[in-house]
């Protein structure tokens, strides 16, 4: 495949903001960018201990100054931002009086090479389905890369891109920081409250979700699951704009040209009059309406960009859960145990219900308080929860408003050791011990992916599977 031209346009001057993971992958390819003459003086900005900072000024020293404190100070054309500075702090502030323009890590990759993408976001299922699209556009034969929030920083596949399908997952942070940004295909899952601490509120979280909107044009296709309240208003505004709209819901046929929907147990997408069967939803390993939704959202994607209607089918059939994402967790006695660790807020939890055995699971909540609303999860366990165990930061509150909801059926415990013993003790052959916390899991773990490792190494030894 021929390699895509590289932008060859001078940066000027330029910051960067953060020295994790995602600054020292800008700090990479711009010091590449330096090498080039594109790029005149290079400094990054950031809180960082000694030895980090020894080890960038060992690598980079040569071609870029390393400032370990979070405030800009001088002039720049350009400054880059890591996703985890929020617009709102002193040090995104302090880089809007230094630069000309601050942008983030995605908003760079796409002006650097901004040829075939299909970008996602949502609250939920964004992972999910940013995965599910570059399988399918490879399972057509397409070259095609997952990348973005799911992991490798864009910036570090553009130095290296070919001819492929960059398929992005964007989160809120990332799109907050995006001007230029134009993907081919746009996606949007779902909107619900998160992150509020970074975005300071709800509604500058929406309108950064939105923002994978911004540059459509009539020829692009933005596609989004009107099941959700704030997609279907946003559809109706990206009509008015004149854009192609494909609507997507679990249940019933949506209104409109261009649509995907599960018709009597069988997907089918609907683009410009053709209509697409791509199985039976009882054939996917991705379990629940939210995931059937994923698998629309993503087989629409991949049909408007060229893949072919039986690649798609056949890929969708292969595709399984990824980690910690309502994943089932193999054991021998009896019990079924699920891993959604990657449920962080309430909304999520609620769509593992939507796919859980009524009156058999045992769901274990808790972990570190968001401080969310908790009264719509409360009565989705009552109604579908044999019984709960909350613990860990958040446990308390959680039990309280089961209890207020008149679940009868709750438990405490200290950490989620606790909580699985006690999900155990209550448990009995045939039911399913659901992990979805609602919650972060910064109380106890390192990650979300930490966490659902050590309930799989809790089933592991004590469900007698190793």
């Amino acid at each position: 495949m021929a390699k895509l031209p590289a932008s060859s346009a001078p940066l000027g001057d330029v910051c960067v903001l953060g020295l994790g993971v995602t600054g020292q992958a800008l700090l990479a390819y711009l010091a590449h960018a330096k090498a080039e003459g594109r790029v005149g003086r290079l400094v990054a900005f950031g809180r960082a201990s000694e030895e980090r900072v020894s080890a960038l000024s060992a690598r980079y020293g040569g071609v870029c100054e390393i400032v370990a404190r979070e405030e800009v100070e001088g002039t720049f054309d350009l400054a880059v931002a890591s996703p985890g500075i929020s617009v709102f702090s002193p040090f995104f502030a302090s880089a809007r009086e230094a630069a000309v323009e601050v942008i983030g890590e995605p908003e760079l990759a796409f002006r650097e090479s901004p040829e075939r993408w299909i970008s996602i976001t949502g609250t939920n299922g964004k992972t999910t389905t940013s995965t599910l699209v570059a399988d399918l556009m490879r399972a057509s034969g397409f070259g095609a890369k997952a990348l973005g929030n799911i992991g490798d920083a864009l910036i570090s596949a553009v130095a290296t891109r070919r001819d492929e399908w960059f398929c992005t997952e964007l989160s809120s942070y990332q799109l907050a920081t995006t001007r230029l940004l134009h993907p081919k295909v746009a996606i949007l899952l779902n909107v619900t409250p998160d992150h509020l601490a970074w975005h300071r509120s709800h509604e500058h979280y929406e309108a950064s979700k939105m923002r994978i909107f911004a540059n459509l044009e009539p020829g692009d296709l933005a596609i989004l699951v009107t099941d959700d309240e704030a997609c279907l208003k946003e559809a109706d505004a990206l009509d008015a704009r004149g854009l192609r709209v494909c609507r997507v819901q679990a249940h019933a046929r949506p209104l409109g040209e261009d649509v995907a929907w599960v018709r009597d147990g069988e997907l089918v997408v609907e683009l410009g009059g053709i209509s697409t069967s791509l199985g039976r939803v009882d054939g996917l390993h991705l379990k629940g309406p939210h995931n059937h939704t994923n698998a629309l959202a993503a087989a629409t994607a991949a049909l408007f960009a060229g893949a072919r209607a039986e690649n798609v089918r056949e890929a969708l059939c292969a595709f399984k859960p990824l980690a910690h994402r309502v994943e089932p967790v193999s054991s021998g006695d009896g019990i079924h145990y699920i891993d959604d660790s990657k449920a962080t807020n309430t909304d999520a939890v609620e769509k593992a219900l939507d796919a859980a055995p009524a009156g058999t699971t045992i769901i274990l909540l808790g972990g570190t308080d968001k401080g969310t609303d908790l009264s719509s999860l409360s009565e989705k366990v009552a109604r579908v929860c044999k019984a709960a165990v909350c613990y860990g930061e958040a446990g308390a509150r959680m039990k309280a408003a089961l209890e207020d909801a008149g679940f009868a059926s709750a438990r405490s415990a200290e950490h989620l050791a606790d909580a699985f013993d006690a999900a155990r003790a209550l448990a009995e052959v045939g039911d399913t011990i659901l992990l979805s916390p609602a919650c972060a899991s910064f109380d106890e773990f390192s990650g979300f992916e930490e966490r659902g490792d050590a309930f799989r190494a809790l089933v592991a030894e004590k469900a007698g599977t190793r």
